[in-house]
């Protein structure tokens, strides 16, 4: 499994660097077509069919522990309660819906939206594993795991968890299906029934919320599946709220006149961040990695901000030419940019306070709330 989700995650970052070219332009062509309605019409297929790969993508990278996650403090019986309405209008009507919730239970550090994505998900599939009708039942409980439960599951740390559990009374599976149930891809739907990325979207986010998962199934006897999360500590603390809400208010004021310098390895991508940056009225210097980004800042190049891609050819990588860039102008506002979610991008994925961070695909609305955002904080400390 640890061998597929790192295929799945490579193949999704390229993916990511190709669905920006492709959303991207398409916003574009659609801005252009406004006199041509039939030809805008075209422009906006082809940007719906980007943002369908750009959610296939995050699902691969769900799958690989390298979304993006906001976590936040959450109390898992009142988010089982707010998806009640959610699941029972989404389950057909023969199927009865029950809860069993602990009064007590603790409360859990992690991404709200992607819990509930995964409580969806396994809803649905418990649906399409009765045909004939049965009941969900969705228990939350406390849970302490000791290290004899470690010793069968090397993986998961002794402490204390919350549980949230979903029974059904559907067909079941087999043992053989059991052994590939995660694997992204994999399902026993009929075509273009099923693209076999909801167990494993599941799975990749309670990985990487240091939770673990369990499923029991048998042919008849219906199926389990166990979310186990960490319970909070005191030390744990709410994060701020989402930055793509932030960026939708900063776009109301997202142009500028700044010279800003892009480092995008790939092409196409740069020469899509250029036109955008260029459109909304920014003064564009481009380097196709770091070495050349560097050599123009040894040079003397005026620049106002720096746009740049964190994995990149030639040795420099953004993080290295972050700190190089910024020895060499102190206080550089840096808008930094990567198809991973900067959770996973090595040592260094701990976002400095002073760096704002961009997931690809990206549109101009995207690029042009945040890159305002990197700017404006240099501004504000200024006063």
């Amino acid at each position: 499994m640890e061998a597929v989700g790192q295929l799945s995650g490579g193949i999704a970052h390229d993916f990511n660097n190709l669905l920006t070219v492709i959303i991207g332009n398409a916003e574009l062509l659609n801005e252009a077509l406004r006199a041509w309605p039939d030809l805008q019409k075209l422009a906006t297929t082809v940007r719906s069919a980007g943002e369908r790969g750009a959610e296939l993508t995050r699902r691969l990278l769900a799958f690989s522990r390298r979304q993006t996650l906001i976590p936040k403090e959450i109390d898992c019986n009142q988010l089982v309660d707010s998806m009640w309405q959610i699941v029972r209008r989404t389950i057909r009507e023969d199927i009865d819906i029950k809860k069993d919730l602990d009064a007590g239970l603790w409360r859990v550090y992690a991404d709200q939206p992607q819990l509930e994505s995964a409580l969806l998900n396994l809803s649905i599939n418990s649906q399409d594993a009765m045909p004939g009708g049965g009941s969900i039942n969705i228990t939350t409980s406390n849970m302490m795991l000791d290290e004899q439960y470690r010793d069968q599951n090397p993986e998961v740390p002794p402490g204390r968890y919350v549980m949230i559990s979903l029974t059904d009374t559907g067909e079941g599976m087999s043992a053989e299906v059991l052994q590939h149930v995660f694997e992204p891809f994999y399902t026993t739907k009929d075509v273009g029934k099923g693209t076999g990325l909801g167990l494993s979207m599941v799975y990749g986010f309670v990985k990487q919320s240091n939770g673990h998962l369990t499923i029991y199934s048998e042919p008849g006897l219906g199926t389990t599946v166990r979310i186990y999360l960490p319970a909070m500590t005191s030390s744990e603390s709410p994060q701020e709220d989402s930055p793509n809400a932030q960026a939708r208010e900063d776009y109301a004021r997202s142009t500028g006149a700044e010279n800003i310098l892009v480092v995008e390895d790939d092409m196409f991508v740069r020469t899509y961040a250029i036109t955008c940056l260029e459109t909304l009225g920014y003064r564009v210097i481009a380097a196709v990695d770091g070495r050349e980004a560097l050599a123009l800042l040894a040079g003397g190049i005026e620049i106002d901000g720096l746009f740049t891609d964190v994995v990149m050819p030639g040795g420099i990588n953004g993080w290295e030419l972050i700190d190089r860039a910024r020895r060499l102008r102190p206080g550089l506002p840096v808008l930094l940019c990567s198809g991973y979610a900067i959770e996973t991008l090595g040592a260094h994925g701990r976002l400095p306070d002073d760096v704002v961070f961009l997931n690809k695909p990206y549109t101009k609305a995207d690029l042009a709330g945040y890159l305002r955002r990197a700017l404006d904080r240099r501004i504000m400390k200024q006063y």
